[in-house]
């Protein structure tokens, strides 16, 4: 009932239509950047500085896994790793500029360019981006086998499970124009088991893949590590994440390494200004 005490009308079943056609109207937040076709929409090259690798990325959550990925290592002291990192910002378009989709057909970031190879090796996908570096560079990938396997085990896990927390459960939960039952009780579902996956994982083990840090700790850290930290989304109390001490525990972990404070400050340009370094060369 309304204040006016005149009855309501619930709004009627959507019912798909015969084809489906793209409507901007509907897309929420990114509509001025989604949209059902690749390729580029502009020319425009990306610029290259002097350091081996570039980076074309932004500080998302995806984003991150690469830059502590590339400051873990020079942490260890792998001079080859010194990167560029260049602010690709995504609500504005930068992705689909005719070099970044030379970089990444798929115009997602993060994307990197592998320009000590002759010819330069492009690599996307952050999960593919995290295991190259790691056989680039010998580091952050267990060469015991069981440990290896369990390693990739979970870097997969995480690639197949975070479109369920982030493009599922954040963008309902966040993004979307209306807010709906179904899809945020169906994605804070799937969410939270998730977030037991892993807490009953690591309540016997220090790291993902055992005793060793790795790749598969980088890759799910920004992701899951963030939400228990009440980082992602505000969702933090709406999700009970005080239910996964251990993730908590695990999480801790990892945001107190060197590393990983001067990798999720890389390309970002939100929040506090100390937090920021909008793009390192």
């Amino acid at each position: 009932m309304s204040d006016d005490h005149t009855p309501t009308t619930p709004p009627a079943p959507y019912t798909p239509p015969a084809v489906w056609t793209w409507d901007k109207a509907n897309g929420g937040q990114f509509a001025s950047i989604n949209r059902p076709i690749a390729g580029p929409t502009h020319d425009k090259d990306l610029p290259v500085g002097q350091h081996p690798l570039q980076l074309y990325s932004l500080g998302t959550p995806n984003g991150v896994k690469v830059t502590v990925m590339l400051e873990e290592l020079i942490e260890l002291g792998h001079a080859g790793a010194e990167y560029d990192a260049w602010l690709i910002k995504i609500n504005e378009g930068d992705q689909f500029s005719s070099g970044f989709v030379d970089v990444n057909p798929n115009s997602k970031i993060p994307a990197l360019l592998d320009r000590s190879t002759v010819p330069p090796t492009r690599v996307f996908e952050s999960g593919s981006i995290l295991l190259y570096l790691a056989e680039k560079f010998g580091a952050f990938l267990p060469q015991e086998h069981a440990a290896r396997t369990e390693t990739f085990n979970w870097l997969f896990w995480q690639m197949g499970s975070a479109p369920f927390l982030g493009g599922g459960f954040g963008h309902f939960y966040a993004y979307a124009p209306e807010k709906f039952e179904y899809p945020i009780n169906r994605y804070a579902m799937e969410t939270k088991r998730q977030l037991d996956v892993l807490n009953r994982h690591l309540a016997t083990r220090t790291w993902m893949a055992g005793e060793e840090y790795s790749i598969a700790d980088i890759a799910i850290y920004p992701w899951y590590g963030w939400m228990v930290e009440g980082k992602l989304y505000n969702a933090g109390e709406f999700l009970s994440v005080h239910e996964y001490p251990h993730v908590q525990r695990w999480a801790k972990a990892i945001g107190e390494r060197p590393a990983v404070k001067r990798g999720r400050r890389i390309n970002r340009t939100w929040g506090d200004a100390a937090d920021q370094v909008p793009e390192r060369h």
